[in-house]
């Protein structure tokens, strides 16, 4: 099973940066850089589907994940 899920960056007015994973409710973080958002929210979403998966709210099998981060402007 392929799992894509897009994350959303945004700068917040303080400067800190925000990612969140669209497609997983809650999965949402703050970074000091764009690249430090991304990191610490797809650690985060892979502590979520692991869980999800553990729980078996996900079909067996082999799992494949990737993300798609989106920069805003």
């Amino acid at each position: 099973m392929t799992m894509s899920y897009r994350v959303e960056i945004d700068r917040e007015e303080d400067g800190r940066w925000l990612a969140e994973v669209v497609e997983l409710a809650g999965v949402m973080v703050y970074g000091s850089s764009a690249d430090d958002a991304l990191a610490k929210v797809q650690a985060l979403a892979l502590r979520v589907i692991a869980d999800r998966i553990e729980h078996g709210e996900c079909p067996s099998g082999p799992v494949s994940v990737s993300f798609e981060p989106s920069v805003a402007a």
